[in-house]
C-alpha cells in the first residue's frame, strides 16, 4: 500500500466509513443507518451523525444483533479488506459471553415451566385436578 493510500495515523475518519472497513457491519448505507439509529457510542457519548469523525484512541462502544462489542481504534481504513487486515484497524476488548450475565430478549421472554403465572394449559390442567367431579 503506498503513502497515499494509507490514512495517517494522526488523521480523522467518519464513522460509518470505519465501522464498513473493520468489516463489523456488511454496507455503509447499513453503517450509516446503524449510526443514526443510536446504537454506537464514542468515548461513552451517544452518536447520531454518521459523518462524526473517530481518532486513533477513540473506544466505540457498537450494539449489533445479540452482541456488543467494545471496541479501540488502533488506525483509520484506507479499504475495504479481508478480515486479516481489518482486524489490524481495532483492538477487541469486548466482555467475553462469559462475563456478561446478560440476557438477551429471547431469553427475557421465556420463562422455566411452573414459574410465574400458569399458562392456559397449566390453568386446565390445576382446574382438571381440582375438580370435585371424582
Amino acid at each position: 500500500m503506498s503513502e497515499k493510500t494509507q490514512p495517517s495515523s494522526g488523521s480523522r475518519q467518519r464513522i460509518d466509513k470505519w465501522l464498513f472497513f473493520t468489516r463489523m457491519i456488511k454496507s455503509r448505507s447499513l453503517a450509516q443507518a446503524h449510526v443514526q439509529s443510536g446504537h454506537v457510542r464514542i468515548n461513552g457519548e451517544r452518536v447520531s451523525q454518521p459523518s462524526h469523525q473517530i481518532k486513533t484512541g477513540d473506544r466505540i462502544e457498537l450494539s449489533l444483533d445479540r452482541r456488543e462489542f467494545v471496541l479501540i481504534v488502533k488506525s483509520g481504513g484506507a479499504r475495504r479488506g479481508p478480515f486479516e487486515e481489518a482486524r489490524l484497524l481495532y483492538d477487541d476488548i469486548s466482555p467475553s459471553a462469559q462475563d456478561r450475565k446478560q440476557l438477551t430478549p429471547y431469553e427475557q421472554a421465556t420463562r422455566d415451566t411452573g414459574a410465574g403465572r400458569p399458562t392456559k394449559k397449566e390453568r386446565r390442567a390445576i382446574d382438571r385436578l381440582m375438580s370435585d367431579d371424582d
